[in-house]
């Protein structure tokens, strides 16, 4: 008999990726926390340009590692400059968004950052060339981002005394990384595939800061459900539209492993109309894999958040809104109906 799953935030949750659209950071955690009382989080709004997205933000959290914009994309620098500076303020507006509207709040809080591989694909050495051609500048980088996370998680703490934090990688070059898809600069040829012990040991060396849960999200195909769990993570968050039968066997072991599945089973773009007319409808593919693996009906709702299928930067302000919202009823529907 599988065992039950209980999560720091309970049965029938619903939150989002990461992203969120526009420049009004005020707003959108206003939007946040009024849509998800289970799993709110810290948005990130790379509309507002250069630091305020996913790879600048999480490159200004870095520790003793400094980078620079170029025009192929982030690249170390030998001091902290204006990049690294605009990095560091559009997260501190963040933070200060964050405690003037959830400063009270008690629980479950999910911040995110680019996790240790997928930073080392989209970082550039000096030279021009990623990081991840370099295991010495891997394990660097590894180092680095694990403190920066440290400190960044002790901010958190500070400013919302009642959180508990929950950390979430975002690892959508994770996949290529480990089959070697990883392109070089001049996109002749590809980075060798990393052992995935070594991979396994880095996520587990970042994990190490964080003693609550830790989600790693990918919304790219192919996600390493049995890694993932072998390294210890709380949560998986994936796109729900990508699985394939082949996968099902894996997700079984995981649910039964004790990790959470982040299914995302609403598009995060805001182009399909149709997409939010039917909440029930929507985890439908949920309820099928749980059949198909012959899961416990009570493991659903504890073991299932809904989330959109990857970040709303894409979608319009009102589809934003509406597709949070949309989560929370879908989750609400498996409660009503786990069978």
């Amino acid at each position: 008999m599988t065992e039950k799953h209980e999560f720091s935030w309970g049965a029938a949750a619903a939150t989002g990726i990461g992203s969120m659209p526009g420049g009004d950071v005020r707003e959108a955690v206003r939007t946040i926390t009024g849509s998800l009382e289970a799993l709110p989080y810290l948005p990130e709004l790379p509309a507002r340009g250069p630091g305020a997205d996913m790879t600048g933000r999480t490159a200004g959290l870095l520790a003793e590692l400094y980078v620079q914009l170029e025009p192929s994309g982030w690249r170390l620098a030998d001091r902290p400059g204006r990049d690294t500076r605009r990095a560091r303020a559009w997260l501190g507006e963040d933070l200060d968004a964050l405690e003037e509207f959830a400063g009270e709040h008690r629980g479950p809080l999910k911040v995110s950052a680019v996790g240790p591989w997928t930073l080392a694909a989209t970082l550039q050495r000096r030279g021009g060339e990623a990081m991840l051609g370099d295991p010495g500048a891997c394990r660097d980088l590894t180092a680095s981002l694990a403190e920066g996370l440290r400190a960044h998680l002790a901010d958190l703490r500070r400013r919302v005394p009642g959180a508990e934090p929950v950390l979430q990688l975002d690892e959508p070059a994770l996949t290529g990384v480990l089959r070697g898809d990883v392109r070089t600069a001049s996109g002749y040829r590809t980075y060798g595939a990393v052992d995935r012990s070594v991979v396994e040991g880095a996520l587990r060396e970042v994990a190490a800061v964080h003693d609550g849960p830790l989600v790693v999200h990918s919304c790219a195909p192919g996600v390493p459900f049995a890694l993932l769990r072998r390294a210890g993570v709380t949560g998986i968050s994936f796109d729900a539209g990508l699985l394939t039968e082949r996968e099902d066997e894996l997700l079984g072991e995981a649910v039964e492993g004790g990790v959470a599945l982040f299914a995302g089973v609403v598009p995060g773009d805001g182009h399909d109309a149709d997409a939010l007319s039917d909440p029930a409808g929507s985890v439908m593919g949920v309820r099928s894999l749980w059949r198909r693996l012959g899961l416990a009906p009570a493991l659903l709702t504890e073991s299932v958040v809904v989330t959109p299928a990857c970040g709303l930067a894409g979608a319009s302000p009102g589809y934003a809104r509406a597709v949070l919202a949309h989560c929370v009823r879908a989750a609400r529907s498996l409660a009503d109906n786990p069978a």
